[in-house]
Parts: C-alpha cells; sequence; structure tokens
C-alpha cells in the first residue's frame, strides 16, 4: 500500500524551542526533501510572518519531486471570507496545496474559539470552500481531533464531513495534545476509515507521550494511507512524529511502499544535514541515523556482529546510509581493539607481541583518564606511536601561559617552544578568548614557518568534561577538541588535572593527526 508522506518541519518544526529558520534555510530544507521525494513539504504560515509570506506569496520555489504546501486556519468568527485578511493571504500563495486547520472538538471550540458548536462548523465549511473555489487543493487538519471524538464522536464526525463536503481532498486527524494511545488511535481511525470510504485519511500526532511515531504505525495499520511530522521529531512542547524512524519502521519492518531505496539510503546524511541547518542537536542514538545506531561498544557485541550481523543489527546500515563503528573503550574486546588497530595500518600486520603490548598501553592510559571513544584521531595516533611508525613531523619542548585581567576584561599570552628538524623556534601570541586559544594561536605560529598548510587548520568544538569531581579542584579533566580542515573534521583528547595542559596535549595531537594525514 502506498503512504503519503508531508514533512511539517518548516511550520510545525520551526515551532521548537530555540529552532529560527532564516528564508535561505527553508530553501536549503526544502531542495534536501525534495531529494527524498517526500511528498508535500508544509513550508510555512503566510500570514504568521513576513518570511513565511515572502517564500510562498513572493518568491517562485521551485521543486521536481516534492509539492510545497501553505498553513493556515479557518476564518476567524467575526469576519466574512473575503474579508478575513489571513485567509485571502492563504489563497494568494503560489502553492496549489493548502492545509486549513479547523477544531474538532466542542470545548475546544467554545471555550477557545468562544464560538458555538454549530458556527465552528460553519467557520470550517466557508473558509474551505472559499479556497477550493480559488482553484486550491485543500487538506483540512482536524485539530484535536482524538479529544473531540473521546468527548462527543458524532461531533468530531461532523467536522471532518464538513470539510470534506466543503471540497477538502484529505482529512487529517490530529492528536494535538499528543495524549492517545496507540489503541485508541487503531479503534478510532478504523471507525472513520470505515465512515468516510471514499475520503484520503491522514495522521498527525505529537509526541507528548513519547508514542508519535507508534501512535502513526497504529493509524497506518488502521487504514490511514497519510502521515506527517517533523523530519527529526523536533516541534513544540515534546515535539511531532519522527518521520526519520516513522517512515523507516513503515517502509522496513512493515513493507509499505513510502519512499524508494535511493531516498532511504539518503537518510542518514539529510538527517544531520537537517539538525545542522536547523541547529539541532542530533541524539548519537537516533534510531537508524544517530553515530550510535550502529555502535557496538562491548566486546562480545562487538565480535559477534563481525561474525554474524544480524546478531546485534537489525538492519545493514548501509540501506539508510549510516555506517558500522567499533568505539575503543575499556569494555570494548581484544576483537574489537584489534580491528581498530588494524584499520589504522591496513597494510602493517599486528603480531600477537605488538597486539598484547597495545592493549596493555591502552588499559593503562585509561586508568589515566584517556577515553578515544570519539576521539579516533588520537587513536590513530597512539597506535601509530606505538609501533614506531609515526615520522617525528615536531617536537613539543615546553609552554607557557598567563593570564592578565582589568576589570571585566582578561587578556591572556602563550609562548611555545618547538624542535623540528633539530631547529629550535619559539612563538608568543595574544589570545582575546582564553588561554588555549592564546596556546592554539601560538603554536600555529611556530609551527606555520616549517608547515604553512597548518594554517587552513581551525577548532569547531571544545569539549571539557571533570572525571572526578569528588577531587574539587585536584580533578581530573578530559579535554576533547575537534579541528577541521574545511574537509574533514577530527577528534582528540587530551588528559591532565590542569584543564591548560589537557587542552594542550589534545591541541598537539590534533595538529600531528593533520600533519600525519596531509602525507600519508
Amino acid at each position: 500500500m502506498k503512504i503519503e508522506v508531508l514533512d511539517t518541519t518548516l511550520r510545525d518544526g520551526a515551532q521548537a524551542e530555540g529552532v529560527t529558520l532564516s528564508i535561505d534555510d527553508k530553501a536549503e530544507c526544502i531542495r534536501l526533501f525534495d531529494d527524498l521525494k517526500i511528498d508535500y513539504i508544509e513550508a510555512g504560515t503566510p500570514f504568521a510572518n513576513p518570511k513565511d509570506k515572502k517564500l510562498l506569496c513572493d518568491d517562485d520555489v521551485k521543486t521536481i519531486n516534492s509539492h510545497l504546501v501553505a498553513f493556515g486556519s479557518t476564518r476567524h468568527k467575526n469576519n466574512l471570507t473575503d474579508e478575513d485578511s489571513a485567509l485571502n493571504l492563504l489563497s494568494l500563495s503560489k502553492t496549489q496545496f493548502v492545509s486549513v486547520v479547523g477544531k474538532s472538538s466542542v470545548t475546544q471550540a467554545e471555550k477557545v474559539l468562544q464560538v458555538s458548536a454549530q458556527d465552528n462548523l460553519k467557520m470550517i465549511y466557508d473558509s474551505i470552500r472559499f479556497l477550493c473555489d480559488r482553484n486550491k487543493t485543500v487538506f483540512f487538519d482536524a485539530e484535536h481531533f482524538f479529544d473531540g471524538y473521546k468527548e462527543n464522536p458524532d461531533y468530531a464526525l461532523d467536522t471532518l464531513r464538513t470539510a470534506k463536503n466543503a471540497g477538502a481532498k484529505l482529512l487529517v486527524l490530529c492528536d494535538t495534545n499528543g495524549a492517545t494511545l496507540p489503541e485508541e488511535i487503531s479503534a478510532i481511525v478504523k471507525t472513520v476509515v470505515k465512515t468516510f470510504k471514499r475520503a484520503k485519511i491522514g495522521i498527525h500526532c505529537h509526541d507528548d507521550l513519547g508514542l508519535a511515531v507508534a501512535n502513526t504505525i497504529a493509524a497506518v495499520d488502521a487504514g490511514a494511507t497519510h502521515i506527517q511530522g517533523t523530519f527529526l521529531g523536533f516541534g513544540e512542547r515534546c515535539g511531532n512524529c519522527n518521520l526519520v524512524t516513522a517512515i523507516l519502521d513503515l517502509q522496513l519492518k512493515k513493507g509499505y511502499d513510502i519512499l524508494p531505496e535511493d531516498s532511504i539510503k539518503k537518510f542518514t546524511d539529510t538527517a544531520r544535514r537537517i539538525a545542522e541547518i536547523t541547529n539541532v542537536r542530533l541524539p548519537k542514538n537516533t534510531p537508524y541515523v544517530g553515530k550510535a545506531a550502529f555502535m557496538h561498544k562491548g566486546g562480545m557485541h562487538g565480535d559477534g556482529v563481525m561474525k554474524y550481523s544480524p546478531a546485534f543489527e537489525h538492519i545493514d546500515p548501509s540501506i539508510v546510509g549510516n555506517e558500522r563503528s567499533f568505539p575503543i573503550s575499556e569494555v570494548a574486546g581484544r576483537a574489537i581493539f584489534l580491528k581498530k588497530a588494524q584499520d589504522v595500518l591496513p597494510d602493517v600486520p599486528l603480531d600477537k607481541e605488538q597486539s598484547d603490548a597495545l592493549l596493555k598501553k591502552l588499559k593503562e592510559m585509561e586508568m589515566q583518564g584517556y577515553q578515544f571513544e570519539g576521539a579516533d584521531a588520537s587513536f590513530n595516533l597512539f597506535v601509530k606511536k606505538a609501533i614506531n611508525l609515526l615520522p617525528e613531523f615536531f617536537r613539543a619542548e615546553e609552554y607557557t601561559v598567563s593570564i592578565c585581567a582589568k576589570g571585566d576584561k582578561n587578556v591572556s599570552n602563550a609562548t611555545v617552544s618547538v624542535t623540528v628538524g633539530g631547529e629550535k623556534r619559539q612563538e608568543s601570541a595574544e589570545g582575546t578568548d582564553g588561554p588555549v586559544d592564546a596556546l592554539d594561536i601560538a603554536l600555529r605560529k611556530v609551527l606555520s614557518k616549517f608547515y604553512p598548510e597548518i594554517d587552513n587548520v581551525t577548532l569547531t568544538d571544545y569539549k571539557v568534561r571533570v572525571l572526578n569531581s569528588e577531587e574539587a579542584t585536584k580533578a581530573t579533566v578530559r579535554v576533547l577538541i575537534t579541528s577541521s580542515d574545511g574537509f574533514r573534521n577530527w577528534t582528540t583528547v587530551g588528559v591532565s588535572t590542569n584543564v591548560i595542559d589537557a587542552s594542550w596535549h589534545a591541541l598537539l595531537d590534533g595538529t600531528e593527526y593533520y600533519l600525519s594525514d596531509k602525507r600519508k
């Protein structure tokens, strides 16, 4: 069975805390969703803000595979449709498809809109008819449908009947409060599908109970043929149905026809790009597309998946564009460790003596607080150094850092000494963003004389974790620094009871890894 998808990341998702999208952001998201062949992209509300008006009414955004949808509500209770500015603006949108939200609950109509049940039905009919008369294809979003059905099923169904009679081509049942359970969704959707045999029924779930995906699946199993949500699940309050998870569950696990295989293969890259554009953190444990979705940290699991991948993976990660990973940690078994070490040096077989020495050294470093999980660049250097296969690009001799505070301002100064090919050099630098910034500037300043390409590297992330906070100011800290040359990112780690010293070692590793990788 073919299931349609409407993505509302750019409308409902934009209501999530911390999410603000520019027109360019929305245009890039539209391009990504269009490339996935998502059926409908709900791009915004023209009456709500100038950006959405420009995008939907002024600009002529072109798509190849997807249809853009403009969103609005039923007319104001005191307005005729011709006089309702929001409805008129919706009719002027350059999209063929429009979504109109209306109340499907008597209580909501009376308490929120402060209209009678009958007047609410008239508002629904008038608004949809107005847009249909202007050649729009209308989707009716039945707001609070499930709450309304539970309090007065006849009235909730009347709102759908009114919308259909007015010309709506799709009836979307909304679990607006996200408070409905899957068994309730299933029973109610079955009733709606049976009542409106020739109508297309959709589902729009919120995640207040953590059940939006489960409810969406239940609705489809009950006969809904159209699903809505946001690509990564973010939205107002607790969010919306996560379309990545819902689409993949429905298609890969239940056999519904939703998107082509080549679209599914782009899901991981698209998810990470959408997270970047919207400035939303993509949790590592996000099903299918998270960095940890196919990560095997435990020794027994890692060894098992290398022998028989279905043992601990429900699908081949490549189907969704993801990949299997084996983080190095204290719980990693010998098999995982040797695989990771061999990945660093694919052309250098490691004998048992070398492997044992590496594993012993790893355990010693982890006792000091080092952790190479998430710091593959430092692990790369660790392996090469342990078996003497890393050239000495430079030798760090010493560094000094001083901080001068005046009032509410402070300036950090750093001096770094290195030896390269027998030549010792020293440089100093001033940093207005703290001592680590000053160290970074001084290090690249002294090394750029020998390795000018080092100027291409920037620091993109810096994290500090206190390992034993009960030691107070004597606590050991672990610093992770992510660097980039504009094409690749790599992360290194440093550990010390001195946060500046830990940062210094992470900086050194980051620089050394870059030089090593450039020359391999």
